[in-house]
């Protein structure tokens, strides 16, 4: 009879044990879902081709408003406005522990907006729960939210979802407008 009760009272001092870690355990493997500033700053870098004082100032204030992404998208666009503009692009997205898929977003614009260009991006992914969350509209308000060096950077969120794309590119377009970006599993020039 001792033995029965030494291994009914082990596998409750055990169950206790583990209750009390879980929140432990569930912040540390929530953590490795998102992605260090190195980890992003060398992904960047990477994708950039290029390691400026600006990438770092503007990766560095995306953390310091948002913290740490939980994926990211490494893509490239064209837009081009007079008056109402458009925006299309196609990437890459990324998460921890997923595999790599293919990402496309279009969008309209309306504003005091001219010009075109050519742009790298590189966005980050805040507070996405599952993968298709990012499969949806975004607005967001174009002039840039944080510019140095050559690397704009602007806020777009839905629902809990934020994304922090970064661009650099070529061309010009300037002035401020309001509109949205539709992300997707598939390419569409339709850009509503």
């Amino acid at each position: 009879m001792k033995p029965c009760l030494t291994s009914l009272l082990c596998y409750t001092l055990a169950a206790i044990v583990c209750v009390s870690l879980n929140p432990v355990l569930s912040a540390e493997s929530k953590n490795n879902d998102t992605y260090t500033k190195t980890e992003i700053f060398t992904q960047a870098e990477g994708f950039f081709g290029v390691a400026t004082k600006g990438l770092a100032q503007g990766i560095g204030k995306i953390f310091s408003d948002l913290g740490k992404p939980n994926g990211y998208i490494k893509g490239e666009e064209f837009s081009g406005a007079f008056i109402i503009g458009l925006r299309y692009g196609r990437g890459k997205f990324k998460q921890k522990k997923r595999a790599e898929t293919k990402i496309f977003w279009q969008g309209p614009s309306v504003g005091f907006d001219y010009g075109g260009n050519l742009s790298k991006v590189f966005t980050l992914v805040y507070h996405l729960k599952k993968p298709g969350d990012l499969y949806r509209r975004f607005p967001g308000v174009e002039g840039s939210l944080y510019w140095v060096a050559g690397i704009r950077v602007n806020y777009q969120q839905s629902g809990e979802v934020i994304l922090a794309p970064i661009r650099t590119g070529l061309g010009l377009r300037a002035g401020a407008n309001i509109g949205y970006l539709h992300y997707n599993q598939e390419h569409s020039w339709i850009p509503f």
